[in-house]
């Protein structure tokens, strides 16, 4: 009997010793855990699509219009199988098509602002037009470009200097080709094109027109023949194909030449691994390829420094081949 009390009176009520701090702790534990699953951090948008590049006393600001996907069978002379195993090699492959950049350079010489190309703007969709504003992000300002040099007309090169009749760059002149002008501006070519090819043509005409309008009513374009060789620092360089008057330019720095290539090129894996490979959008096909195979020969060999349009942003770099047959795209390092 004296034994049963004993056990009776040690028993303890594990309620009566239940420490209060640490059912604290767990509750807020719980919360905090709760709370965080419940929590969700957005995703932040991608930052403003400008990269600056010093030549000596020259910046190169490349700015990016956007990222526009091409449906592989736009590129011509490769069999699927072997654009897949093209784009497979280079990490390439997407649901979405061949993936691109349209760029658009500035250059500050010290005491000049120029460009070259403008972007589409509002030409080809809402995924393309932010040129504009990316200018004005690295710094710049609009009213302080003095010349755009356009390497040809299509609309995602020259849409990007007007707004709705409104010059975006008021204190520019145009530099064009007059061969690239007449082409698409004389009423004789449409006669030369094939019927089911007229509309495509009327309907690039008249973006290109909207967007001259304005510097064309400021006597604000010059176009240059092709006798023409420079223009202060900015040489002309030939590089027809993809349109009929299609310009490369050329400049020469303190310290270094690089050369804006316009659209020679549309791929940085197709065309650099296969440049024999046209791309629909060229009106003379055989001619861009030839132009493309000259230039990238002696582009590597000479270790050029080249800005283009539309290889992945900033577009610029270096172009280099092994053995003169293929080609591999060398972009820029990152400077601070």
């Amino acid at each position: 009997m004296l034994k049963m009390i004993y056990l009776f009176k040690s028993y303890k009520n594990p309620m009566k010793t239940f420490n209060p701090l640490f059912l604290t702790l767990a509750l807020s534990t719980t919360a905090l855990t709760t709370q965080a699953a419940e929590t969700t951090i957005p995703a932040q948008k991608q930052v403003a699509g400008y990269y600056h590049h010093q030549i000596g006393n020259t910046q190169i600001t490349a700015l990016l219009d956007g990222t526009n996907y091409l449906n592989p069978a736009l590129f011509k002379g490769l069999s699927d199988s072997e654009k897949t195993g093209i784009l497979k090699k280079y990490a390439a492959i997407n649901d979405k098509g061949i993936q691109t950049s349209v760029n658009a350079f500035l250059i500050n010489t010290g005491n000049q602002l120029l460009m070259v190309d403008s972007g589409a703007a509002s030409c080809f969709g809402t995924h393309l037009g932010s040129i504009y504003n990316n200018l004005k992000a690295s710094g710049y300002q609009p009213g302080q470009v003095n010349s755009i040099f356009l390497t040809h007309l299509h609309p995602d090169h020259v849409c990007g200097i007007s707004n709705n009749g409104v010059a975006n760059y008021p204190n520019a002149t145009l530099h064009i080709s007059k061969t690239e002008y007449d082409y698409w501006l004389s009423p004789n070519t449409i006669k030369k094109l094939p019927k089911e090819n007229q509309e495509k043509f009327l309907g690039t005409v008249e973006k290109i027109k909207a967007a001259l309008a304005p510097y064309e009513k400021a006597k604000k374009i010059k176009v240059f023949s092709d006798k023409a060789f420079a223009l202060g620092d900015i040489q002309f360089k030939p590089s027809f194909g993809h349109t009929p008057g299609h310009y490369s330019f050329k400049l020469k720095t303190d310290a270094q030449e690089v050369v804006f290539i316009g659209d020679i090129v549309h791929s940085h894996t197709l065309q650099f691994d296969a440049p024999k490979t046209a791309v629909d959008f060229d009106i003379d096909p055989k001619a861009a390829v030839e132009t493309r195979l000259k230039h990238f020969a002696e582009y590597a060999k000479a270790g050029q420094l080249i800005a283009a349009p539309h290889l992945p942003f900033p577009g610029i770099g270096h172009i280099y081949s092994k053995d003169g047959q293929s080609y591999q795209w060398i972009p820029v390092h990152f400077k601070d």
